[in-house]
């Protein structure tokens, strides 16, 4: 199974060497689940580009073990500027196990929808449509790079991005459409299984969550109590259209995740199960299919659930944030014995 590890510290200065590391270190913890390349994404910014531009965001990805992608991070020391601070940053880590696609360079997660990066994805799971949204997206001008069901998720989510912009001006605003508004649109297109974790150049700081039938779990790390332990689910309409308004939305009002007080920095940590997680936190919330969690600008965490005819009536209407006991130690003990079953 693929491993899933992304890092947001909001208003929570990090180097980028720190930012690296916690993202390296969370791969190590789902090295046991078995893979083949390993990738992470983050902010560039002071990267040049070969076009003489600087990079927005950085793909360092590598076929083989985390080990492997920890020399190829170290060998670009020269190139990235490991001091560099980040009050808010959003980092995404992804350890592959080949379905779609032999493992190298091109196949590898994060997956993105240009050469700008503008767009990228982790993935969990298999997309079984995803031949249709491929031929639309070619239809489209899209170019594609790797063999991967991925690859088609963030040139969607891109193609829907400028469709909408194009449709709908955004008057002045920033944005006529948020980064949870856009992710529900795109896995909406999509059949299969997945857990995602989508980083965007045009929303800085931000981060979006998705799971159906792949596990996912996110960490709340903050220096002041929570203002809640419990707090309600949105609810978003289903689509089956590749374009649909985002006036569809049918929303009410909610509570979000935020700190008690006047301190506002926070840490979240998302991952493919809580192992990755507990040496940073032990405030957990898992989610749920078909939930979709974003972190917005202010820092705080909302979740929402797609609704569709499926929906059982009796599912719970808000998410409870968890207090793991396990201890450090007795994930290492089980990882290893993982390990030791593995080589039997």
């Amino acid at each position: 199974m693929c491993g899933i590890f992304a890092y947001l510290n909001f208003l929570s200065p990090r180097t980028r060497d720190e930012i690296i590391k916690i993202l390296l270190n969370g791969l190590k913890r789902l090295e046991y689940r078995g893979y083949d390349s390993a990738g992470i994404a983050v902010d560039g910014g002071d990267v040049p580009c070969t076009n003489g531009h600087k990079a927005v965001t950085i793909l360092l990805k590598r076929q083989g073990k985390v080990a492997a992608l920890e020399q190829e991070i170290e060998a670009a020391r020269e190139t990235l500027n490991f001091k560099l601070t980040f009050d808010t940053h959003v980092g995404i880590a992804h350890t592959r196990w080949a379905t779609h696609g032999e493992p190298n360079w091109v196949n590898t997660h994060p997956q993105r929808s240009d050469a700008n990066c503008e767009f990228v994805a982790i993935h969990n799971g298999i997309i079984t449509n995803y031949k249709d949204i491929k031929a639309y997206l070619v239809k489209h001008g899209f170019e594609f790079e790797s063999e991967t069901d991925t690859e088609t998720i963030p040139k969607l989510m891109k193609h829907l991005y400028d469709t909408h912009h194009l449709q709908h001006p955004s008057n002045g605003t920033k944005h006529s459409i948020t980064f949870r508004e856009l992710v529900e649109r795109t896995i909406q297109q999509l059949e299969g299984a997945f857990a995602l974790a989508f980083k965007s150049s045009h929303y800085p700081g931000e981060i979006v969550v998705a799971r159906r039938g792949s596990p996912l779990v996110i960490g709340v790390k903050s220096k002041t109590k929570l203002a809640t332990d419990r707090f309600p689910v949105l609810y978003s309409k289903d689509r089956t259209s590749f374009c649909t308004s985002s006036s569809e939305l049918e929303e009410c009002d909610t509570s979000t995740l935020a700190p008690v007080g006047s301190g506002n920095e926070l840490e979240y940590f998302f991952a493919s199960d809580a192992s990755a997680i507990i040496e940073h936190t032990n405030q957990v919330i898992y989610l749920e299919d078909n939930d979709v969690a974003a972190v917005g600008p202010t820092g705080h965490l909302t979740i929402h659930r797609i609704r569709n005819s499926m929906d059982n009536p009796l599912s719970p209407t808000s998410r409870e944030v968890i207090t793991v006991k396990m201890e450090i130690q007795e994930i290492k003990r089980q990882i290893q014995y993982i390990h030791a079953e593995g080589d039997l």
